[in-house]
């Protein structure tokens, strides 16, 4: 629920006007709540004042805004996307805590559809041996089945599998990331959002990342594994490899040109 302090509201209506849903208005210029909503934060945000808050968050993580230290230069974040590498190689060294904690920070404050923030961050790092066990004893029951019961799309699996059987070094679904991100949402694209704020965060922080769509499907396919982490009721929608990258990237990678239509 909305609270407005009527003592600190000066009835400017910048709240109102940006009220998506039309839940706020002005009476006797004071601005009143006419119904519940799904609490975007938007007049918290907007009012001049801070004469509104909401109570079943925390308020103490709000933010005042200061246009002398809010500014993102558009060359430097050009910049960064253009460096950003999906990473394949990764050092053994492990991801600090408070590293993790800012990744986790910048995927929850991404964009929700209908401001349901159901993005769940789940992280593995300490109990990783325990994961791949999971996932690959998960494979090794696909490989038991008739060739043709397994579906199309686990079949690459059954190749991974061999492969790292033959060179444990050969980690095709791994690659050797001291952590792995999973991201599960109600709908897709919440997922896909928090995912690209967490690897500029990552980016930003000297870590590497790899958003790892193989490794999404088998999980999501591991009923077992979905059960230990304890998300057996949402879909997991983003999967990425986390840690220090192991190779030096000297400059960007070449690019198509982009297909625009502007009308």
């Amino acid at each position: 629920m909305i609270t407005i302090n009527q003592d600190a509201c000066t009835g400017c209506r910048k709240c109102a006007d940006d009220c998506i849903g039309r839940y706020i208005n002005i009476a006797h210029q004071k601005a009143v709540m006419d119904q519940d909503c799904f609490q975007c934060g938007h007049c918290v945000a907007v009012c001049p004042a801070g004469a509104i808050s909401i109570p079943a968050y925390d308020m103490d993580d709000v933010e005042a805004y200061d246009p002398k230290t809010f500014h993102l230069n558009p060359d430097t974040l050009l910049h960064v996307i253009k460096f950003r590498r999906s990473v394949r190689r990764y050092k053994q060294n492990p991801v600090e805590a408070d590293k993790i904690n800012m990744l986790i920070q910048a995927g929850r404050y991404s964009a929700t559809a209908k401001n349901s923030q159901g993005c769940r961050f789940i992280i593995i790092q300490n109990e990783l041996d325990t994961l791949k066990e999971l996932i690959w004893n998960h494979v090794d029951t696909l490989t038991q089945r008739p060739y043709k019961e397994i579906p199309r799309e686990l079949l690459p699996f059954i190749v991974f599998n061999k492969r790292r059987k033959e060179d444990p070094k050969d980690d095709y679904l791994f690659r050797n990331a001291p952590a792995v991100v999973y991201i599960t949402s109600d709908w897709p694209l919440d997922a896909g959002l928090a995912a690209q704020n967490m690897e500029l965060m990552a980016v930003s922080q000297g870590l590497g990342i790899l958003y790892n769509g193989y490794l999404c499907r088998i999980s999501e396919h591991n009923q077992a594994l979905k059960a230990w982490l304890g998300i057996e009721d949402t879909t997991i929608h983003a999967c990425m490899l986390l840690g220090y990258p192991d190779v030096t990237y000297k400059r960007t990678a070449p690019r198509d040109q982009a297909t625009v239509i502007l009308r």
